[in-house]
């Protein structure tokens, strides 16, 4: 009994360390916040930059983007063939951004003229822009890929 207990403490300390890292981390999982990695990323694999500027823990309309779209592997999956994604975050609470997305991501913000959250920016591994939108895209990871389609072509 003692050890089916350890066993059990084991796994929910290894389950609750996975929710508190991606919490803390404030990126879904195949995301990045390192732009300068994306675009030598980009550059080496072929790919163009799929940028995402979130209020992560303030937004309403990010929060449910990230929940219905951004996070699911449904999208992920297939949007990593395409693009390198980047998660430009601009949370309240900025403890939950890396040294890096602290310091770039308002720089970002301001490059790439972002008014109003959500918003997409893709661009070539350069980071030249080659399309946008922003709001809630209604539809899940489907209708989302489709317009980043269009957006890309």
């Amino acid at each position: 009994m003692k050890s089916i207990v350890s066993v059990l403490t084991v796994l929910f300390a290894v389950f609750w360390m996975s929710l508190t890292s991606f919490a803390a981390s404030g990126l879904p999982p195949g995301w990045t916040d390192d732009f300068a990695a994306a675009k030598s990323r980009a550059a080496s694999e072929g790919k163009r930059i799929l940028m995402v500027f979130s209020g992560s823990d303030w937004c309403g309309w990010c929060k449910k983007f990230d929940r219905d779209t951004l996070s699911k592997s449904d999208f992920v999956r297939p949007a990593s063939k395409k693009f390198v994604l980047v998660m430009i975050d601009s949370p309240r609470d900025k403890s939950i951004l890396s040294a890096t997305a602290r310091m770039l991501n308002p720089k970002l913000v301001a490059h790439y003229k972002v008014r109003g959250y959500p918003h997409y920016v893709v661009t070539d591994a350069d980071g030249r822009e080659i399309g946008r939108g922003s709001g809630y895209v209604k539809g899940g990871p489907k209708a989302f890929l489709s317009k980043l389609e269009q957006m890309s072509r």
